[in-house]
C-alpha cells in the first residue's frame, strides 16, 4: 500500500482551513444579500414611518376631538380626564396581556382522545 505524500496533521489542517474559507465567504454572502434587501426596502420603510406617523397624528386628534365632544357634557378638563383615564386603562390592559403571553411557555393543549 502507497505512503500518500501529506501528513494526516497536513491533511487536518487543510480542512480547517477549507472549512473557514468557506464560513467566511457564507458570512460574506449574507451580509451581501442583507445590504440588498435593506436596499430594496429602504424607501418602501420610509414610506411605512411616514404613514406610522400620520397613523399617530390621527389617532391624536381623534381623541381631541373626543375630548371636545365630550366637553359638551363635562367640564373640558373632567372630558380631558376621562378620556385619558380610558386610554391608559386600555393600554394597562394590552400592556398586562402582552407581559403574560410572553411570560407564559407556548404549550400545546393535549385534545382527549377518544377510545
Amino acid at each position: 500500500m502507497p505512503m500518500p505524500d501529506r501528513s494526516f496533521f497536513a491533511i487536518v489542517r487543510d480542512i480547517f482551513d477549507n472549512t473557514e474559507s468557506i464560513v467566511r465567504s457564507e458570512f460574506s454572502l449574507a451580509k451581501a444579500e442583507v445590504r440588498e434587501t435593506l436596499e430594496r426596502w429602504k424607501s418602501s420603510l420610509f414610506l411605512l414611518a411616514v404613514s406610522v406617523v400620520g397613523a399617530l397624528f390621527a389617532v391624536f386628534f381623534v381623541l381631541l376631538a373626543l375630548v371636545y365632544a365630550l366637553s359638551y357634557v363635562f367640564l373640558i378638563w373632567v372630558s380631558a380626564l376621562l378620556v385619558s383615564v380610558v386610554l391608559a386603562l386600555g393600554s394597562a390592559t394590552a400592556g398586562f396581556v402582552a407581559l403574560r403571553r410572553i411570560s407564559t411557555p407556548n404549550s400545546v393543549a393535549e385534545s382527549p382522545t377518544s377510545e
